[in-house]
């Protein structure tokens, strides 16, 4: 519950959203109590004072990490008492731990631990000698005469160097497992070091990399064989793919500061000379401790911080473009064919119609090289694919951009421009994935009777209809929209990407009469289980005439109903507002508008003229909920109901003369959709089986710092060619 968030966690999430602590604690309430972040954010706006889904989603996550970090205190200070050594100081300090890290510096003197050398001197009785060097820093006692007393052969301390060298280890430990030292050690290195790249002995060599212009075999990691860089500016995808090269074996990697001058600096925080005899032997123990225990741990952190902080922009992108990806404009509901090209064993070939059910499947060869396709095979091609057009009346063509794809999309424009079918259009696909859908548990659930070649062409077809309910059967990690996805933490990364397909689900909405399993789980408040036992209601009962239906599903209960039924549509049913984003718990609120002004409610669904003349002032009621968020929404709603958020169709205009990176030259303007945004640039799919960079530097004539502020995934661009690199397959573009 939300009880279990302090006070001072709330304020913190306050200040990193900007927004006031009553409405974390609302939030946080609503979303322990069960509720998911696509209702909060669309019908609890109110309570929350209007925070947005990507608010909740943060607040969600820091919510979590602060009962845990809350639970982890508890456990520390139950396990440190229990040694009997806690303090009223140390229990300040506990308590007041503002991260898991600080928690963890503050327990690690009282964790379990192996035999260290420290603890073997413990166990050789020289502690209290360790005690005494320190206290004596201050006066002008020797060492050695310290030392002496501790002298104990069966003890296996044999003279006074032996008791000093255990004495150091002890201290040496302090010195390491403090906690302000380590604090201020970790925040040196991360703000202050430089990260040093090297070639490991014997792999300088060619290895596995691109082919150089005068034919030689260039090493993938070769840019970082001896660099530096700042480490806290060092770009996520610069740092990933050095840590890829350390862990192939090609590179070795540390971070710089000056050790010397940080030691020293440390060890004053002893509080004692350490230009005495006995000080001296303090501060050798502290260098020791250093160089052996503090520096090796603090590095491994801050890597592992530097890393995740990559992995979490490398993330990031993922995100960003799959969210870009999932709300590419949809064609709608026609009947389209979709061509899956191929060369040697043909082009597969499958007609949905407007609903996605498959009406027909086959296999042409409109395409010429490597000697399958003959003239008279084209002509037949070309027969076949008009015949289907006109029998299905198909309002398009989508044409999968893989093997073949742009030959194929070349014949089937040429092919319906001369049987006089130019008004179909002809689009080419980005066809990522679908070989993992065609072989997936879901395709052979939904297409059973299908080939696994032919369910590829159907995935195509529907996916030109509907990008969103298409994609969401493939596991987002396989829609080749990541930078460095497979170096990062995969189950952050699955975790993060099903949050943005249900997110983008929620915000379009889903047809609830039309939905696959797959997109019905992704609806706020519904699991994989209850999504089959809607289609299987559906298939049995037929359509729901209306949301309340959804309560006769066998699993289905009024808690689910509550946080999915907003976000369901029913075309052409029973209630009027069932096609809209209004939830069922407003429909009363919005008769009462149409009684209001004496008006049936359907006329008043859908018509701005009407709905202007609604007086939403008069429906204010704060005990209700019913706020000026509510009533706008409603409003919104009213004007324009069931509006798809996306964009409307635009394909690319393509030249039929350039089919391939052998038909590009520099200067030529030409159109392309983006198919995958990285922080150095865009990607841009020209239709020439190689997709061209436009670098950061050429997306806008102004200064950007992200590619995104410039372009989306799937945006239809105007670029022109700067440079083709036909050897190393690479074209640079530019927007400028």
């Amino acid at each position: 519950m939300a009880d279990n968030l302090e006070q001072r966690f709330v304020d913190k999430i306050a200040a990193e959203l900007g927004c006031r602590p009553r409405q974390v604690v609302a939030a946080a309430e609503l979303l322990a109590d069960g509720a998911t972040v696509p209702f909060v954010a669309r019908y609890r706006k109110e309570a929350t004072g209007g925070l947005t889904d990507e608010q909740l989603e943060t607040l969600a996550k820091r919510r979590s990490y602060f009962v845990e970090l809350a639970e982890r205190r508890d456990a520390v200070l139950s396990r440190v008492a229990e040694q009997g050594k806690l303090t009223a100081n140390l229990e300040r300090a506990i308590r007041g731990a503002a991260s898991k890290q600080e928690l963890e510096d503050l327990y690690l003197p009282y964790k379990g631990k192996r035999r260290t050398r420290a603890s073997m001197a413990r166990e050789r009785g020289l502690e209290p000698l360790a005690d005494r060097l320190l206290a004596a820093a201050r006066g002008r006692a020797g060492a050695s005469g310290l030392a002496a007393p501790f002298v104990d052969r069966e003890k296996g301390v044999e003279d006074v160097d032996t008791a000093l060298a255990g004495a150091r280890d002890i201290l040496a430990e302090r010195f390491a497992e403090n906690a302000h030292a380590r604090a201020h050690l970790r925040r040196a290195l991360s703000a202050r070091s430089e990260l040093h790249t090297h070639v490991l002995r014997g792999k300088g060599q060619a290895g596995k990399g691109n082919v150089t212009p005068e034919g030689g075999k260039r090493n993938t990691y070769e840019d970082y064989f001896d660099h530096r860089e700042p480490a806290v500016r060092i770009p996520s995808h610069r740092l990933l793919a050095i840590l890829r090269g350390e862990r192939e074996g090609f590179l070795g990697t540390s971070l710089v500061i000056d050790d010397r001058a940080m030691a020293r600096g440390l060890a004053k925080g002893w509080g004692v000379p350490l230009d005495t005899d006995c000080g001296l032997e303090v501060l050798a123990a502290s260098e020791d401790g250093y160089k052996r225990l503090l520096r090796p741990a603090i590095t491994t952190q801050v890597f592992r911080e530097l890393r995740e902080r990559a992995e979490a922009e490398a993330i990031r992108v993922f995100r960003d473009n799959l969210e870009a990806l999932l709300t590419q404009a949809p064609f709608g509901q026609v009947s389209v064919v979709g061509l899956d090209p191929g060369y040697r064993t043909g082009c597969k070939l499958a007609v949905v119609d407007a609903t996605g059910r498959v009406l027909d499947t086959g296999v042409i060869y409109p395409v010429e090289p490597q000697a399958v396709g003959t003239q008279s095979q084209v002509e037949e091609a070309a027969d076949e694919l008009i015949s289907l057009v006109r029998r299905h009346s198909a309002r398009a063509v989508a044409v999968g951009n893989g093997t073949g794809g742009r030959e194929t999309e070349v014949f089937a424009r040429r092919a319906l421009r001369e049987a006089g079918l130019g008004e179909v259009i002809v689009a080419i696909v980005p066809e990522t994935g679908a070989s993992v859908y065609s072989a997936s548990t879901v395709a052979r659930a939904e297409l059973p009777e299908l080939d696994v070649t032919l369910r590829g062409a159907v995935s195509i077809a529907r996916r030109f209809q509907d990008p969103l309910a298409e994609l969401v059967k493939i596991e987002p990690r396989s829609l080749g929209v990541g930078q460095y996805q497979h170096d990062v933490d995969q189950k952050a990364l699955a975790s993060e990407l099903d949050t943005a397909v249900e997110s983008t689900v929620n915000r379009v909405g889903v047809e609830l009469n039309s939905a696959s399993p797959s997109l019905l789980r992704r609806v706020s408040g519904l699991s994989a289980r209850v999504a089959e036992a809607i289609v299987r209601h559906r298939d049995a009962k037929g359509r729901f005439a209306n949301r309340r239906r959804l309560l006769d599903v066998a699993g289905f209960g009024p808690r689910a109903f509550q946080l999915a039924a907003g976000f369901l549509r029913i075309s052409g049913g029973e209630h009027p507002l069932d096609r809209t984003a209004v939830h069922p718990e407003r429909y009363p609120l919005v008769e009462a508008m149409a009684a209001e002004l004496g008006t049936g409610l359907a006329e008043l669904v859908g018509d701005p003229a009407r709905v202007g003349k609604v007086r939403f002032d008069r429906f204010l009621d704060a005990e209700k909920g019913i706020g000026r968020f509510t009533l706008d929404d409603i409003k919104h709603e009213l004007e324009r109901p069931g509006r798809d958020p996306r964009p409307e169709y635009r394909a690319p205009e393509l030249r039929d003369d350039v089919t391939s990176i052998d038909d590009l030259e520099p200067g030529m303007e030409l159109e392309g959709r983006v198919s995958n945004v990285a922080n150095f640039g865009a990607f841009v799919d020209l239709g020439v089986k190689r997709d061209g960079l436009v670098h950061i530097s050429q997306l806008s004539d102004k200064w950007i710092d992200d590619p995104r502020e410039a372009v989306r995934v799937g945006q239809v661009v105007r670029v022109r060619v700067l440079e083709i690199d036909r050897q190393r397959g690479r074209i640079s573009l530019s927007m400028r």
